[in-house]
């Protein structure tokens, strides 16, 4: 099927054809046989590189009206935005901050690139432009899974439907065990396929022994030898270690003309792996030696950081790192050296093979075990066919090839689980008591719901639903809004009609919440907080941090073992501006974290670089970047909870407008 007998502009056709689109993939064809392009809803589950976004635009372009591209993460939605900007004669925009507003600016435009708690935000602050939606496309819906992200992206599709009974969804997925109950979930029709535009083998790799899926095997020198994995190649019996593997795959692709991303457990060990490979020489074995001299200047001029640093370094070696300590500029730069064909490997966490667009001809999977609060857990199927998936550039491969590392006692495990294993089924959390609470004071505060039965009813479009059933989910709602009447959120208005006669309504505290887009036990902290800070006679920046930084939407901060002294002696000078007293707390040691939070934040509100917070603290650059992010929105909420409480700390006001 060709892209010029699609309903679309000559403009966008000749697009695409400069673009080399000029024939539909298999999957791509089989969409449009659904009815894409004709405003019914589709489900794509396909692997990676497979042409799912094209799927989405075709169904936007065509839609006949406004359209709405639903992403996970900023970053990709940052990469999709500018796609559909590079559209002939589309109007396209991007939001992905400001949960207090409505975005009304978004109107009018063909495309809006948003992420799903941007759309959830905007539909709680009364945005009306949803309401005009002719099509929404959801990229990666499996998310649905995800602990805090999925209970978004599943009520936010819900009431999106529930408010335009004609939109047309059309979700994309990775393959997953069970697309046909999303597909069902949806009313929608399932296009399902393994096609891959460059064929995929995926191998074990034991010593310098590769056993591919396919039957065909291959061999690397491991430490200057030809291995069999059962001695280093030095006369010793201990096999060689899993960097080293690593770096001898790495090695031979690179050699052959290729580019390689590593993934690995943690980011140190993503660090550490660069660093070992580093010394390999991969730029002048790839001859990208100016490209990626370049490349590690532009990552010198990001800042000063001992990260920064390293990461320049390890580019001007043709390797870098990746993960999300990363500042955004570092970041892009390495995406954009890899994507030039300038930089021979990186070495990643596994949020890069959901993150952004960067294939390679081989992928490395060193670990396929984290650590996960108490034990070592083994990675879920779908991640690691998701970081497989990244093997083959189109275009530019004849084929892409995934290696897991392993050794003689978990070859057979490895094999089972991942290269023959299915990969899980998509279950809805949204049952978590804490996402619910956050979704049922939604919809009470919006005006959607006014008793417990009508929150079911704006409930029964979920994926929860559809697969529990609306009784699965009623103990759970009743529990709920129980809690938020509890917390002052929520109150119950009877109507003279009996006992059972009343009507949920958002106190003024929960009504400022949800319009702030803040968790419930957020606004429970920040209320407490405030009063007592409001009470105190010396409350300063370092108090309303502290606040805000004891909530559940201001991510931890790592507290090291060598550290904890430190910010105990911290909070023993400091306790009399601090809203809790070190007796008071039920989690010690995660109050420790939040104060330790709260004082780089004061900190660098009160002139400290990042270079020297980064070197102070332990913190990646980009982890300070995204705490102060998160406290200029933390603390908008609580200036908003400060008047509605009618309570005065001019500290909350101080600290926002240095910050």
């Amino acid at each position: 099927m060709r892209v010029r007998d699609l309903p679309l502009s000559e403009r966008l056709t000749d697009h695409f054809a400069e673009q080399g689109i000029r024939e539909l993939y298999p999957p791509q064809a089989a969409a449009v046989d659904a009815g894409v392009c004709e405003g019914e809803n589709v489900v794509a589950a396909v692997p990676t590189a497979s042409g799912k976004t094209f799927v989405a635009e075709l169904a936007l372009l065509t839609a006949g009206g406004p359209g709405l591209y639903v992403c996970p993460l900023r970053a990709l939605a940052r990469e999709k935005y500018e796609a559909f900007a590079a559209l002939p004669g589309v109007d396209a925009a991007i939001s992905t901050g400001d949960f207090d507003a409505s975005g009304e600016a978004l109107a009018g435009n063909d495309v809006v690139v948003a992420t799903s708690e941007k759309v959830d935000s905007a539909i709680r602050n009364g945005a009306s432009w949803v309401d005009e939606l002719a099509c929404v496309a959801v990229d990666e819906v499996h998310l649905l899974g995800a602990p805090r992200r999925g209970p978004t992206l599943e009520v936010t599709l819900a009431t999106l439907r529930r408010r335009n009974p004609e939109l047309q969804v059309v979700a994309l997925s990775a393959t997953v065990d069970n697309p046909e109950a999303i597909a069902e979930w949806l009313d929608a029709a399932l296009v399902e396929s393994e096609w891959r535009p460059v064929d995929l083998r995926t191998g074990v790799a034991v010593g310098g022994n590769v056993t591919f899926d396919d039957g065909t095997t291959t061999t690397v020198e491991v430490g200057g030898d030809a291995d069999d994995g059962e001695s280093d190649g030095n006369g010793d019996d201990d096999p060689p270690d899993d960097t080293e593997v690593t770096a001898a795959l790495v090695a031979d692709a690179v050699d052959r003309g290729g580019q390689c991303l590593a993934f690995v457990r943690s980011r140190t060990e993503a660090v550490a792996l660069a660093e070992r490979l580093a010394d390999d020489g991969l730029a002048e074995r790839s001859g990208t030696e100016s490209a990626a001299a370049t490349a590690g200047d532009e990552a010198a001029d990001v800042d000063g950081t001992a990260t920064g640093r390293q990461l320049a370094d390890c580019l001007r070696a043709g390797v870098a790192f990746h993960h999300a300590g990363l500042r955004a500029g570092h970041r892009a730069v390495v995406e954009e050296a890899f994507r030039d064909r300038g930089l021979a490997c990186i070495c990643a966490t596994p949020t890069l093979a959901a993150g952004v667009n960067v294939p390679a001809r081989r992928v490395v999977v060193r670990d396929q075990k984290r650590y996960a609060g108490s034990a070592m857990e083994w990675l879920p199927t779908l991640e690691v066919h998701q970081m497989c998936g990244r093997a083959g550039r189109p275009g530019l491969d004849p084929y892409g090839e995934a290696v897991l590392v392993g050794n003689r006692d978990t070859e057979a495990e490895l094999v089972e689980r991942y290269v023959d294993g299915e990969p899980e089924a998509v279950e809805s959390t949204l049952a978590d008591p804490a996402s619910l609470r956050t979704h049922v004071l939604s919809a009470v505060a919006t005006g959607f719901a006014e008793t417990e039965a009508e929150i079911l009813d704006v409930f029964e479009g979920t994926f929860y639903a559809r697969e529990a059933g609306a009784g699965g989910l009623a103990d759970a709602v009743a529990v709920a809004v129980d809690d938020l009447v509890a917390a002052g959120l929520v109150r119950r208005e009877t109507g003279g009609g009996g006992v059972e006669a009343y009507r949920l309504v958002a106190t003024p505290i929960g009504a400022t919440a949800s319009k702030q887009y803040v968790r419930p036990e957020t606004a429970e902290r920040i209320v407490s907080g405030l009063r007592t800070a409001a009470g105190m006679p010396n409350a300063t920046t370092l108090t309303v941090f502290e606040v805000i930084c004891d909530t559940p939407d201001m991510q931890d901060t790592y507290l090291g073992n060598a550290e904890r002294a430190e910010i105990y002696r911290f909070v023993r000078a400091n306790a009399g501006t601090l809203t809790t007293a070190m007796d008071e707390t039920d989690d010690f040691e995660g109050w420790l974290e939040s104060v330790k939070t709260a004082r780089i934040l004061d900190e660098w509100i009160g002139g400290a670089t990042v270079e020297e917070l980064v070197e102070s603290y332990r913190i990646g650059p980009g982890d300070l970047d995204s705490r102060v992010e998160r406290a200029e929105w933390l603390l908008s909420a609580a200036e908003a909870l400060a008047e509605t409480i009618g309570v005065r700390v001019p500290a909350v006001a101080r600290a926002r407008s240095r910050l």
